[in-house]
């Protein structure tokens, strides 16, 4: 039973091998077969040969087990071919599911190893193999993946086309999408017309073109494929409006302000001084630190002994304290009495430099940093924490209203008008509502811009011409410039408009040729490149075996 398992285990594919032995003593396992054909077929004629040559031993990595490596000592025979104009005189039988030419693994490890060089590349994937008790270069998986065939792209009927940078800003390559399957059909070396044309003229069939607005690519389908509907992507045709909008905004973008803030006035303007000066009653006690808790303690346990009737010189004796300091605090009415005087009394070595902190004061500069360098190129040796401990009560002497709000930027009214409404909190509305009011060239942009987007969601490309119209009859020439850009491209844009297709799948597989790039550094040539992009997907649906 223990050896029909087994047999079933590693050989379930091979019902001509047999298990001889198992060696579990070392750090791996050991498995030691043979093959019990009797006959076998020669790889270049075909015939079947019965007559025996020699025979000898294949040593093969297996996938591991239970954490140790699997080596496989099968012993294997040559044949002589009975073909006599055939060129191969022996040949050794091959192993259906275990071996193949060459091979220095099993099949079964093999194909793990494509699996994972396709999805790791070099370096990754040798880690991980590693971990995996088994032992392979990065170089290895590289080489496994390059020796794959290249698949055969097919055609399909709705096609995505878009660039990828293969070095970013110097060399650049054309991706080839399936929209509906969502899958990569085929990547270029290069993005001219040229290119992308003989594609398609040696793919015929291609109905549908998605593409972004480039020149080149509408120039390379009408070439190479005169009957295919191009279809313009949204979402760039979206952003050229953002971009016109943004370039309209810039214009009136004094007009973003409001009118009372354009010279605001400052909320508090004091200009006296006098009564703000170092004395006790402004600084106020000291509230913390190790002195003013210990006054603090004493104080409170002198009282509570004068409530029990005794006298200063029995507290002092008790508190082990002077006659004279239990006095003090016996006459005090609260600690805060004792720690005022001693500290905020004396001369500061800020005081040379207060007229012209209070002057700054009133000019409406509070940021005690930038008035301590200030103060500091005046010839103030001191240092920062008294120049903040200062402008802190001066803050409290002189309570003053927020300062006013910072009116919104380019950048925030552009957001704000290419918006949905319902996305923009009450305050953004309040603000672009304003704004459109101070504005009416904004407001008709506004108006313009949302009549496009209902035409875009709604899939109404049939009325493009006429907000074309509505645009042109207004004085807006940053908008006249992107439907001036629109007429260019006028037949792609409208069955943009109006179809389902976008370019949003390959805008993704572009996305994942850039971190295809970063996993493999600077081995990421074009070749290796394309079948990781073309095989990866295929490999996770179906073995590679």
């Amino acid at each position: 039973m223990a050896d029909t398992l087994l047999q079933d285990l590693w050989f379930h594919q091979a019902d001509d091998v047999v298990i001889e032995d198992i060696d579990t003593n070392n750090d791996l396992v050991l498995i030691r077969a043979r093959t019990q054909r009797h006959q076998a077929a020669c790889p270049s004629c075909g015939v079947l040969s019965t007559r025996v040559h020699s025979c000898y031993v294949r040593r093969l990595a297996d996938s591991p087990v239970g954490g140790r490596p699997v080596v496989i000592e099968l012993r294997v025979r040559r044949f002589r071919c009975r073909e006599g104009s055939c060129p191969r005189a022996t040949f050794v039988e091959q192993i259906d599911g275990l071996t193949f030419r060459y091979g220095r693994r099993s099949s079964g490890l093999q194909s793990v190893l494509r699996h994972v060089a396709l999805m790791l590349a070099g370096r990754a994937g040798a880690r991980l193999v590693e971990t995996l008790a088994s032992v392979v270069s990065r170089s290895t998986l590289l080489r496994l993946v390059r020796a794959l065939p290249d698949p055969e792209p097919a055609t399909p009927r709705v096609l995505g086309v878009d660039e990828f940078a293969l070095r970013k800003g110097h060399v650049y390559g054309t991706i080839l999408v399936d929209i509906e399957t969502r899958r990569p059909v085929d990547l270029l070396p290069g993005r001219s017309v040229a290119t992308v044309a003989q594609w398609l003229t040696d793919h015929p069939g291609v109905e549908v073109i998605c593409r972004d607005r480039s020149v080149a690519y509408a120039e390379a389908g009408r070439l190479g494929a005169p009957d295919a509907i191009h279809v313009a992507d949204r979402w760039h045709i979206w952003k050229n409006l953002a971009e016109a909008v943004e370039k309209t905004v810039i214009q009136h973008r004094a007009l973003l302000r409001k009118p009372q803030e354009e010279t605001p006035a400052c909320p508090f303007v004091p200009t006296d001084f006098a009564e703000f000066a170092p004395s006790a009653a402004l600084a106020g006690p000291r509230r913390a630190g190790r002195l003013s808790d210990r006054v603090r303690r004493q104080h409170t346990a002198v009282h509570d002994l004068l409530a029990q009737g005794k006298g200063l010189r029995g507290i002092a004796r008790e508190l082990g304290l002077a006659r004279n300091t239990v006095r003090r605090l016996a006459h005090a009415d609260s600690p805060d009495e004792l720690l005022v005087g001693q500290w905020t009394g004396g001369t500061s070595i800020l005081d040379p430099h207060k007229p012209y902190l209070h002057q700054r004061w009133s000019e409406g500069c509070t940021n005690a940093a930038r008035l301590f360098a200030e103060l500091r190129d005046r010839g103030y040796t001191g240092g920062s924490t008294i120049v903040r401990q200062y402008a802190r009560r001066l803050r409290e002497a002189f309570p003053h209203d927020d300062a006013p709000r910072k009116p919104p930027s380019v950048r925030d009214v552009t957001s704000w008008i290419t918006r949905h409404p319902d996305s923009l909190d009450a305050d953004q509305a309040q603000q672009l509502k304003d704004i459109l009011a101070r504005c009416p060239e904004l407001g008709r942009t506004a108006e313009h811009v949302r009549t496009f987007a209902d035409l875009m969601n709604n899939r109404n490309g049939r009325h493009l011409h006429h907000w074309i119209a509505q645009v042109q009859a207004d004085d807006l020439p940053a908008l006249h410039t992107f439907t001036t850009g629109l007429a260019q491209d006028l037949d792609a844009v409208v069955a943009g408009l109006s179809m389902s297709y976008s370019s949003g799948p390959v805008e993704g597989h572009n996305n994942k040729i850039k971190m295809l790039k970063r996993q493999m550094f600077g081995r990421a040539s074009f070749d290796l490149l394309r079948k990781r992009v073309l095989l990866a997907a295929r490999a996770v649906g179906c073995g590679l075996g």
